[in-house]
């Protein structure tokens, strides 16, 4: 039997673990699945032959290098600060790895010892990033190989919940890590390029410089910038192209609102709360209010925010019930980042039957023969239910569809590496269609710059 080790069993694993599982038999698998929780990991296998659950420590050098010396491949999906003791592992016993998370610089410093062994580091390939890699590539390659010169690329990705289970003003419900979203934007302004002009939005604008993005079947969504789209320039060969931005997308309105949230300060992460245990909700939001001996917290919420009262973001704020007298924080010496977090799980926690969508878009312009073309690619991937979410989908089996390649001399290039090339995307999303993840390629005229980011 050829032994899989994978190393956590969270929420982005249901479908990765199926996967191997439902292949086990037929390429001759052995999976173990390790977690420090090792009830979780037993719920992910199950009762099947072909698997075991162990409790795996990652801070236990022992166990740890027991557990990976005794696999033929691993897979981490712990937390991205975790892989690097599990990568150097993989060196020292020459084991090839794969992970979802972005190259970090540690693991970077790999990359010559694993090619020294001929071991495979792949990362980044989850869905974003990862899927956005391989999908944009294969259409960058492909309008290269007919002569074409890319000269914008934009690219969008939206964990968001599914039409069905949208049943709130935020259109809007945490699909993955609600730290992320609480927190996201933060530590630099946005950088982009723009018609050749380098584009910077700070924090404190980055949700009031959105564009709107139209998916067929699905509506209209809004994106914002992320905080850094310079870094793919030279990651796509992309050093001669005029526009290059990335950002993320909710449905419309959810940026407008959130802007409050940050203009009050609510979203910040750098300092606690004096006696925040013992705060309501009302009290933590009017501690970012001034002092009025006449004028309710919801008064000065108002007019602070200028926000009127028939105005559907102040609907929205109400439904958030933060104006409670009753409901406490409970967190002592807590972040405003860590109270607005737990508020929003109140309301934005998935429902057992709720389902989630990951919708992506990518827009690639090119000239041609003198002229001007565009591309856009969209792919919309819904859930099933808490457990085989669109997110788990999309992150876990290009994981685990590259790892099975590696272990079947399919992708050979040694070191650390991210799926950007050939060998690594053309198998990988050829069987990702037989999962219903899809990209829908559309020729539509070039639109060039869009006018709300310059």
């Amino acid at each position: 039997m050829r032994k899989i080790l994978v190393i956590g069993s969270g929420k982005s694993t249901s479908y990765l673990i199926k996967y191997l599982l439902d292949k086990s038999t037929t390429e001759n698998l052995q999976i173990t699945v390790g977690d420090l929780n090792i009830e979780s990991a037993k719920k992910m296998i199950g009762t099947h032959t072909n698997a075991s659950a162990i409790t795996l420590d990652v801070f236990d050098a022992n166990s740890r290098e027991t557990a990976v010396k005794n696999a033929d491949i691993v897979i981490s999906m712990l937390p991205a600060r975790f892989h690097i003791e599990v990568a150097k592992d993989c060196v020292t016993f020459g084991k090839s790895m794969v992970t979802a998370s972005y190259v970090s610089e540690e693991m970077q410093a790999l990359d010559q010892a694993a090619k020294d062994k001929g071991l495979v580091f792949m990362n980044e390939i989850g869905v974003d990033p990862g899927l956005d890699h391989m999908s944009a590539m294969q259409v960058i390659d492909g309008i290269r190989e007919k002569g074409g010169k890319i000269i914008l690329f934009e690219s969008f990705t939206g964990g968001l919940v599914a039409p069905e289970s949208d049943n709130n003003l935020w259109n809007y419900k945490f699909t993955w890590n609600p730290r992320n979203v609480v927190t996201a934007g933060q530590g630099g302004a946005a950088k982009f390029l723009q018609e050749n002009t380098y584009k910077y939005i700070p924090y404190n604008r980055l949700f009031r410089r959105t564009e709107f993005l139209d998916v067929d079947g699905f509506g209209r969504f809004e994106a914002y910038a992320n905080r850094d789209s310079l870094k793919y320039q030279s990651v796509y060969d992309l050093n001669n192209v005029k526009t290059l931005y990335r950002g993320t997308m909710r449905r419309v309105g959810f940026s407008r609102a959130w802007q409050v949230f940050v203009a009050l300060g609510m979203t910040d992460d750098s300092y606690t709360i004096d006696d925040s245990k013992n705060m309501s909700y009302r009290d933590f939001v009017n501690a970012f209010l001034p002092y009025s001996p006449t004028d309710s917290v919801e008064l000065k919420f108002r007019h602070a925010l200028k926000i009127d009262q028939d105005d559907i973001i102040w609907d929205k704020f109400l439904e958030l019930d933060i104006f409670s007298k009753t409901k406490m924080v409970e967190l002592d010496k807590a972040t405003p980042a860590q109270i607005l977090q737990k508020i929003l799980l109140d309301s934005w926690t998935l429902d057992p039957k709720d389902k989630d969508m990951i919708v992506m878009y990518h827009k690639f312009g090119y000239e041609l023969n003198g002229k001007q073309h565009q591309i856009d690619a969209t792919m919309v991937t819904l859930g099933e239910d808490q457990t085989y979410t669109a997110m788990a989908k999309t992150v876990g089996l290009p994981v685990a569809i590259a790892t099975l390649a590696i272990l079947n001399g399919k992708i050979t290039t040694p070191g650390v590496q991210i799926p950007i090339t050939k060998e690594v995307y053309t198998p990988i999303l050829k069987e990702l269609e037989d999962y219903g993840i899809t990209f829908k390629e559309t020729e539509v005229p070039y639109l060039g710059y869009n006018p709300l980011n310059v």
